[in-house]
């Protein structure tokens, strides 16, 4: 799994007007918990650009005055108006510990279904995923070469080693539709 260093900077102040101030400065106050202890921190917001505004998942190396750390992103706050980032929520990776993360989806193969003039239309582009830190993939391969008109690729017929899909069994990765174009050629040749 791809890593990405981040640079941080530990915070004295904690509390709302503290955070604000931060805020205003073009920083992000940032929690990373799951370690001996809670490290409050603050990272200025134009790092998290390749972190969260990418479909790709990552381990984050830490860096938070001289202390490094090897986390993954748990959970982000964006405020609700102006998508301005808020907060972020590390979980710092132990050694055996098996964490849950958002994994990104990758299609591989070509759907028949496709190429008889359907669409493909992605139903989930995450699969959430339980795994040791050292067995993350980067991605989930799901094979679409056997998906034919109407029909759709379902998280339980995905092949997994390493790692457990803790997605819902009978939810549908993607589904090959068919136009209203192609539904009435169906129809006048039957």
């Amino acid at each position: 799994m791809k890593s990405l260093e981040i640079v941080g900077f530990k915070r004295a102040n904690l509390g709302k007007t503290d955070a604000k101030a931060l805020r205003l400065d073009a920083q992000v106050p940032c929690v990373l918990y799951g370690g001996t202890d809670t490290v409050h921190f603050s990272v200025p917001a134009i790092l998290f650009r390749e972190l969260l505004y990418t479909p790709e998942a990552h381990i984050v190396d830490l860096n938070v005055e001289g202390t490094h750390y090897r986390a993954i992103v748990q959970d982000a706050q964006f405020h609700p108006v102006n998508e301005m980032l808020l907060h972020v929520d590390f979980l710092e990776l132990q050694e055996g510990k098996e964490v849950k993360m958002d994994i990104p989806v990758k299609y591989i193969g070509v759907s028949p279904g496709v190429l008889a003039g359907g669409k493909l239309a992605s139903k989930l582009r995450k699969l959430k995923v339980k795994a040791t830190a050292d067995n993350l993939p980067d991605y989930v391969e799901v094979d679409i070469s056997t998906l034919e008109l109407g029909k759709s690729v379902k998280v339980g017929a995905v092949q997994t080693n390493n790692y457990t899909i803790l997605t819902s069994a009978q939810a549908p990765i993607a589904t090959v539709t068919i136009p209203r174009a192609l539904k009435g050629e169906m129809a006048a040749n039957k």
